[in-house]
């Protein structure tokens, strides 16, 4: 098992990439209790151990919860660098190989720092980052200001929904809003009981899209996550579906999920694309860009 100090060490020093090779994406969804949290994490897990440079920040404002979900205890947050009371370095916790854990703060505090020079030296430091190949932003779920900063500022937004009507309700109203600051959105439709009935459910909901917000929409289904006692189970020891119980249907669903993620990623770098970047998703976040 490395120490910490290796596993920053191996971020830090990893081969520099360009500035803007970090794609950065946002999952979210229009209401609580649909599993976003965990798909983020598992997500990230996936992804990292497929060899890509994971980082995954939690922006779960009010319920910041990620560092409960790895067993994991954060001391500081991300609130703490941009007041100067820590650095990106201090706060950063190594999860796994290629996986660390950014901690969010429970509080939109974060989002009143506008002073050019302290965004300035939050940015510089945030420079270290910029290894990552994927940053993965828990969000809240709704359609709060502070969320649609984060989803503003985000390469893809992924947003999560479930089989149940309020559920796909407020899934669409996230869509509906996500639809005003971005024409490409993913989909998750998470806990269904066949991949058919997730694509019944998410075809409802991009004809409805379609038909009310305009076909300038593109609307695309990541993905969908089978149900199963054991991923409940697993959110409460604190485990992993995709590292303990990765033999069960929704940790192969996932699999397929990340797969798709990386898959994008390395096609817009053979078209010679670029992401965002750290740098670029920090100065829009906080109001520098």
């Amino acid at each position: 098992m490395s120490t910490q100090a290796s596993k920053l060490e191996a971020l830090m020093d990893a081969q520099q990439r360009p500035a803007g090779a970090t794609r950065v994406v946002a999952i979210t969804s229009g209401k609580g209790g649909v599993g976003k949290s965990t798909l983020s994490a598992n997500i990230a897990y996936v992804l990292a151990r497929k060899g890509f440079k994971v980082g995954i920040m939690d922006a779960d404002i009010g319920l910041a919860n990620l560092d409960v979900m790895f067993n994991v205890r954060a001391e500081k947050n991300i609130l703490h660098v941009l007041k100067a009371e820590a650095t990106f370095e201090e706060i950063i916790l190594p999860l796994e190989e290629n996986l660390w854990l950014i901690p969010g703060e429970s509080g939109d505090e974060i989002l009143k720092f506008s002073d050019a020079t302290i965004v300035s030296r939050f940015i510089d430091e945030a420079q270290m980052l910029e290894n990552l190949d994927f940053l993965i932003i828990d969000t809240g779920a709704g359609i709060g200001d502070t969320i649609q900063m984060f989803l503003k500022a985000a390469d893809d937004v992924v947003v999560v929904t479930i089989p149940d009507p309020a559920a796909i309700t407020d899934a669409y109203a996230m869509v509906k809003v996500v639809s005003r600051i971005k024409n490409d959105i993913l989909m998750i439709i998470n806990q269904v009981k066949s991949a058919k009935e997730g694509l019944k459910i998410f075809d409802t909901i991009k004809k409805v899209a379609l038909g009310n917000i305009g076909d300038h929409l593109e609307l695309k289904l990541l993905g969908s996550v089978r149900s199963d006692p054991y991923v409940a189970r697993s959110v409460k020891q604190r485990v992993l579906v995709c590292k303990e119980l990765s033999n069960i249907a929704p940790a192969g669903d996932i699999e397929a999920i990340a797969k798709a993620l990386g898959d994008k990623k390395e096609h817009k770098m053979l078209e010679g694309q670029k992401e965002s970047g750290i740098g670029i998703f920090f100065k829009k976040l906080l109001g520098q860009f």
